[in-house]
């Protein structure tokens, strides 16, 4: 059956919208929609919405040519506005647009129109909301849910839920979650996920072990969230029984192994990173630049600065975090040369540091005592790449003097900032007066920091012990008595770990593990019966030796 030439016309049009790769080609079917003198106005009002979603929604799409389309309709209808208000809630990625009100603005517009929203509304003017942090706004959309009667839509549920969690308001998030009379893996997600931010890691491991199903962004997101939250150890507990589980919707990908790669980090767990490098390549993951750099992280606050390098120089494309990553390595090992080498190749490359990379230069200043080189960089930085030292990069220059006893110069330092010094940089200062024994100064900036933040114990101790390395008992005996005043207490007992056949062991002042504490008994009094038998044995040696002695001697 042949097409009547008006739909003929129409479907061909629609065709190249759906196969349009650009917005080169996009203007050139516009241009056709609009000068074609047989298309009716239900065939032209079809297809520039086609080419409005096109314009919104892809990426190779426009969302001010978007906006311009839109302008010149008429009437919009509510697949239009819908388009719309999406395209302002997600922007195309680089599109250039900064946020703004626009979604709400045009939600308001179409309420004015007389158009109903309806159940694909309402999450995206939630999303909104949750971008911007905006709790009052969300409630009042909420309400309007309530009104409108698609309250009980899991979708919007689910999009409200997440807006709650976002903005902090847990009750509100866990009173609806409550309320839901079917909960899906996002529902359980959007919950873990509030917790999480909020840093309520039990409740979140409590929903967590409530969860009948999961995927793999719900062990994504309680592994990354123990790992941010200070808890590594636990976090690659979960990444264990993550793989035990095997579920097929719920396997390791590349933010799985980045996170456990961080976790190890943070432990020192070079065999158990070791053995996560090796289970990236056994399961075909995408080694890509995110997972090497944190590789190269990996393996660098691990000890294995050799491996680090190995990988860092398998990086076919390396970007400045790349090159950041390898600079704190070195950095952190004290190889102050080799920080400067690498500075060196970037600027080979065509790859301009940025600030973060100046804090890891200055921080490998600091550690191999590099003054000079130190002030050459903080001037380079300024000088060359027009970067304005922040109060970070200020506190590594006062650290780097105060390491070198230079207490007048760091004061110049912090004399001359065009903002407010912090408790870094003091505290950097105070640490160079721990190390050379400044008694006067570190008096005074001890006292200063401890006036700023009352209850950080670390001021406290740092001040104990210069007293004590001058013989200033009696000061030591009153900093402590007002540490105990004040109920101030050292907020981490002291701890150690240590990684054994891939496994952590932790070792603290609130106890350690039964098994591991009776092999450690064992360990040292073998140790203890070894000593006493080495002993005996050299005072045998030195008998024997002193009667050969006065035998020759006779």
């Amino acid at each position: 059956m042949i097409e009547p030439p008006r739909l003929s016309i129409r479907n061909s049009l629609s065709r190249l919208i759906e196969e349009c790769k650009n917005m080169r080609e996009l203007k050139q079917i516009h241009s056709q929609i609009l000068t074609s003198p047989t298309l009716p106005k239900t065939d032209h009002y079809f297809l520039i919405t086609r080419l409005l979603f096109f314009c919104s929604i892809s990426e190779s799409g426009s969302l001010n040519y978007a906006d311009d389309i839109f302008r010149r309709i008429d009437h919009p209808n509510l697949f239009v506005y819908n388009t719309m208000i999406r395209a302002y809630t997600f922007p195309i990625k680089d599109s250039g647009e900064t946020p703004s009100r626009r979604s709400l603005i045009l939600y308001k517009q179409m309420l004015a129109n007389g158009i109903r929203p309806d159940h694909l509304t309402f999450p995206f003017l939630m999303k909104e909301c949750t971008q911007r942090i905006d709790s009052y706004m969300g409630r009042s959309i909420y309400a309007q849910i309530i009104k409108t009667g698609f309250h009980k839509d899991r979708f919007i549920q689910n999009s409200t839920i997440n807006m709650y969690a976002s903005c902090g308001l847990l009750n509100y998030a866990l009173n609806l979650f409550d309320e839901m009379s079917k909960r899906d893996v996002v529902s359980w997600n959007s919950m873990i996920i509030g917790y999480l931010r909020s840093g309520n890691l039990d409740l979140a491991m409590g929903l967590f072990m409530r969860m009948k199903k999961r995927n793999v962004i719900t062990w994504n997101s309680i592994i990354t969230g123990f790992v941010h939250g200070g808890r590594p150890k636990e976090a690659l507990d979960l990444f264990h029984d993550m793989q035990i589980m095997g579920d097929e919707n719920a396997r390791p990908d590349k933010r799985t192994i980045a996170s456990v790669l961080s976790a190890c980090a943070c432990l020192g767990a070079l065999d158990h990173g070791k053995w996560v490098h090796s289970y990236l390549k056994r399961n075909g993951l995408e080694c890509d630049l995110v997972i090497s750099t944190t590789l190269v992280d990996m393996y660098g606050k691990c000890g294995d600065v050799e491996r680090a390098v190995e990988v860092f120089k398998e990086m076919p494309n390396k970007d400045i975090l790349a090159w950041t990553a390898m600079i704190s390595v070195f950095s952190l090992h004290g190889l102050g040369k080799e920080a400067f080498d690498i500075l060196e190749e970037m600027e080979v490359e065509g790859m301009k540091p940025n600030h973060v990379t100046f804090v890891g230069l200055l921080s490998a200043c600091a550690h191999a005592g590099l003054v000079e080189k130190g002030r050459w960089c903080f001037e380079t930085m300024r000088r060359v790449y027009s970067i304005e030292p922040q109060v970070h990069h200020y506190a590594c220059m006062v650290d780097i003097l105060g390491r070198a006893g230079l207490f007048e110069e760091a004061e110049g330092v912090i004399r001359s900032m065009p903002m407010e010094p912090d408790v870094f940089v003091w505290g950097a200062l105070l640490g160079g007066c721990q190390m050379h024994g400044n008694v006067e100064l570190g008096e005074k900036v001890g006292s200063y920091l401890i006036e700023l933040e009352p209850l950080n114990h670390a001021f406290y101790m740092i001040l104990c012990d210069i007293y004590a390395k001058a013989n200033r008992f009696h000061d030591v005996k009153r900093i402590r008595a007002s540490m105990k005043e004040k109920g101030i207490k050292k907020k981490v007992p002291g701890s150690s770990m240590i990684e054994v056949d891939g496994i952590v062991h932790e070792f603290s002042v609130r106890g350690s593990p039964e098994a591991v504490m009776k092999e450690i008994e064992r360990v040292l009094n073998g140790c203890h019966n070894l000593t006493r038998v080495l002993l005996m044995l050299s005072n045998v040696a030195f008998v024997s030796t002193a009667a050969n002695g006065v035998m020759l001697k006779e």
